[in-house]
């Protein structure tokens, strides 16, 4: 119950803050396992689209964010939880498995989650070739996909700025996309690389944006 309400209460201040127009979001299924799958402009891409819609939504956020410490540290790993963040660890060897197997128990439990197909945010605002790891999910534990558009997250949060600021947003929800065609072939990198592919073409009709058919790197990856 606390939790329910404090999410309640964060996500009317964030709609106060970001002013955001929201459309599909009835298209968001109110049960059973799926897949919200959303482009990535800035770091707050992930906390905001769980306070649009009206089922809990869990996401990976990095552990440091819960570490203990100070009240300040405390109280930001406390309204993380309360948004349905999970915490793990991403600077090693095994962080990418362990995201997936993450996700997995969450979807395998019926429940919502979100992730960024493209694996990092773009700084160039355009929509980057996705990873694999989102049709994986969905063909493994058979869950449906909501394709989802930001379009302003970049303007609230522009790279390299701490903190955010006010400034309109647009959430778009597409039409829940079903894989139960290819049950069984999860193995498959050929049709991983095609229902990704069909899940990033969906998000680039909701946001508009240019399309780049390569992996965007983060900086350390591009050294």
């Amino acid at each position: 119950m606390f939790y329910r309400t404090l999410r309640v209460v964060l996500s009317s201040l964030a709609r106060l803050f970001l002013r955001p127009v929201v459309e599909g979001a009835d298209r968001v299924p109110t049960t059973g396992p799926v897949i919200l799958a959303i482009n990535h402009l800035a770091v707050i891409d992930s906390f905001v689209v769980p306070m649009m819609v009206s089922r809990r939504v869990a996401f990976l956020a990095k552990a440091e964010y819960f570490a203990g410490g100070s009240l300040g540290k405390r109280l930001v790993g406390l309204l993380f939880r309360s948004l349905g963040a999970i915490p793990v660890e991403r600077d090693n060897s095994r962080a990418a498995l362990a995201s997936l197997e993450v996700a997995g128990e969450v979807l395998d439990a019926g429940d919502a989650f979100a992730i960024h197909p493209e694996g990092t945010r773009s700084l160039d605002g355009k929509l980057h070739r996705g990873r694999t790891g989102v049709a994986q999910l969905a063909l493994e534990h058979k869950a449906l996909v909501v394709p989802v558009a930001l379009i302003g997250t970049d303007k609230v949060q522009p790279a390299g700025k701490k903190w955010p600021r006010p400034h309109r947003i647009t959430v778009r929800f597409g039409a829940p996309l079903d894989f139960s065609r290819y049950d069984g072939m999860a193995n498959s990198l050929p049709i991983r690389r095609a229902v990704t592919d069909e899940v990033m073409y969906a998000i680039l009709e909701l946001s508009g944006q240019e399309y780049v058919d390569s992996y965007h790197k983060r900086p350390s990856e591009a050294a």
